[in-house]
């Protein structure tokens, strides 16, 4: 028998299960048992998860003591995020031509 963990967590709550898996026990057994351990209706359980921060299949034999993640997707992709927050910090400064130009130190001789 191996003993894990399975957590979820939002912004302003946590869920911790603990489960006992057979030696053959994989992640999905893991977060059926934990299901059957909640009547928490707002965690996602078909969602991606993972073990200690490592997104693992659901097929994946975990070992005693792991912590078996269930992962919130994501609300944006981040990559489309920090392009629009470039974009609009080049459309606030305005054109490079009508920036003042700096003067910084002058290089010493």
């Amino acid at each position: 028998m191996k003993r894990c963990t399975v957590v979820f967590a939002l912004p302003a709550r946590q869920w911790l299960w603990r489960v006992e898996l057979a030696d053959d026990g994989t992640v999905a057994d893991a977060l059926a048992l934990a299901r059957a351990q909640s009547p928490a209706e707002e965690v996602p359980w078909e969602a991606d998860a993972g073990i200690f921060g490592e997104p693992c299949a659901r097929d994946t034999l975990p070992r005693d003591g792991d912590r078996i993640e269930i992962y919130r997707p994501l609300r944006s992709d981040p990559k489309v995020s920090r392009r629009a927050r470039a974009a609009a910090g080049k459309a606030a400064a305005g054109p490079a031509s009508a920036r003042p130009r700096t003067s910084g130190p002058k290089p010493s001789r």
